[in-house]
């Protein structure tokens, strides 16, 4: 039978009812402290069903975080970088973070810790890495399928585009890539992490007219920041042979 709780839709204060009510009695709580932990009690655990239904929702691939970044071992950035972009002063004003290095630098970790960081406090994130947007949208096999796939793509306050440059695109690819620049221009932030140079866009996208209006676009609101250092997954490889030697 459903409980008063259920009624009024108060599943979590249900959850927790008997131990507040047995703290109540142990603190000598009044009626208005009582009720004050009563109702935090109900909207923390809805903010963490939340949480947990936008983390769901941004299919992020792994757990990252600003504080486990080793910024040390990356000379072109600084502690004053992270908490810069750990504000996310970016998403307010729908600007773009653009992460330009070789493999293994930190790009994704960023980028990841980031999205985490936007989904704690209230925002929609997806993430996707350019083949995996590519192939989506390929497989519409008709025009409104492909408008809806790319809905998807628009919609949240934050999508991060995961490894660009590593494919070669088609005339095809290229235009669904300028839908989604454009589809997300000014409305919402993108954080994009590629291993190429913009003056090797031109190329990647096989129409140097088109990739200037993309960039044009993707530039406008941007921040670049470009990471020359070294690579981690090498550090990490020569710190795991070093403790297997014998």
């Amino acid at each position: 039978m459903p409980t008063a709780f259920d009624t009024l839709r108060l599943p979590h204060l249900g959850t927790h009812a008997t131990a507040l009510a047995d703290d109540a009695r142990r603190h000598q709580w009044t009626y208005e402290e009582f009720l004050h932990h009563a109702l935090a009690c109900e909207l923390e655990g809805r903010a963490q069903v939340a949480l947990t239904r936008r983390r769901r929702t941004a299919r992020l691939p792994g757990h990252k975080t600003l504080e486990a970044f080793d910024v040390d071992f990356q000379p072109s950035l600084t502690p004053a970088h992270l908490r810069e972009w750990g504000s996310l002063t970016f998403l307010r004003t729908c600007a773009n973070l653009i992460f330009v290095g070789p493999p293994g630098t930190g790009k994704t970790h960023l980028s990841l810790a980031l999205a985490e960081r936007a989904l704690e406090v209230g925002h929609s994130v997806l993430y996707t890495t350019a083949a995996e947007f590519l192939a989506a949208m390929d497989s519409a096999s008709y025009p409104q399928l492909v408008r809806q796939r790319l809905r998807r793509y628009t919609t949240p306050e934050l999508l991060v585009l995961d490894e660009m440059g590593y494919l070669t695109l088609s005339s095809e690819h290229a235009r669904h890539l300028f839908a989604l620049v454009t589809g997300r221009y000014e409305r919402g932030s993108l954080i994009l992490t590629s291993n190429l140079t913009f003056g090797q866009w031109g190329s990647l996208l096989g129409d140097e007219v088109l990739a200037t209006a993309l960039l044009d676009r993707l530039l406008h609101h941007a921040d670049v920041i470009a990471i020359n250092g070294p690579s981690y997954r090498m550090k990490e490889r020569v710190a795991a042979v070093r403790v297997l030697a014998p």
